[in-house]
């Protein structure tokens, strides 16, 4: 093996090597996370943990849309390591970076207060089971069915199929005809 080759070789060992090995270890550590959720999801939305009529339908809607939103934290939470990690590959120093953090997540909150507002508002919605996928409520002066529930939106689709996002921090008053004593 001439000079040239073993220096390529050696190159390929290093960086390169660990960002790959990097990339498939956050892939499967999201695929495992992933399959853990679902399997909980899937658990708790077939389990009958509240006896009646229409609650099992609820729980299972409710179940999905937790679990929608745990594979989505998942996601950000392994793939911003990964970047992380690849950025300390390319000799990055990310000291300051996770200091800067902290001072940037103070500027973005003062600055995206509305969005703070619409995500903590649509985990207290989905905390309290306020509404979800399939309810007829009304809501602002909308009235109709939810098709989606997330952290930041409802959809909600009214009588003449018009299908209406509300920022879930911008919901005050909420009727849902659909839960029963």
């Amino acid at each position: 093996m001439n000079e040239q080759t073993r220096n390529i070789l050696e190159w390929l060992s290093g960086a390169p090597l660990r960002i790959v090995i990097v990339l498939i270890a956050a892939w499967i550590s999201y695929s495992i996370g992933h399959r853990a959720i679902d399997r909980a999801v899937n658990k708790l939305a077939t389990a009958d943990l509240i006896p009646g009529p229409g609650f099992a339908k609820r729980q299972a809607e409710r179940a999905r849309t937790t679990g929608s939103v745990l594979n989505s934290i998942l996601k950000a939470v392994v793939w911003i390591i990964a970047i992380g990690m690849i950025l300390g590959e390319f000799g990055f120093n990310l000291g300051p970076v996770i200091a800067s953090a902290g001072v940037i997540g103070v500027a973005i909150g003062l600055g995206a207060q509305t969005l703070v507002r619409d995500i903590l508002s649509g985990i207290f919605m989905l905390i309290e089971d306020q509404y979800g996928v399939g309810d007829q409520i009304k809501v602002l002066e909308i009235e109709g069915v939810v098709e989606k529930v997330g952290l930041r939106i409802t959809t909600i689709r009214d009588k003449d199929e018009v299908l209406w996002y509300v920022r879930n921090g911008e919901i005050l008053i909420i009727g849902n005809r659909s839960q029963k004593r």
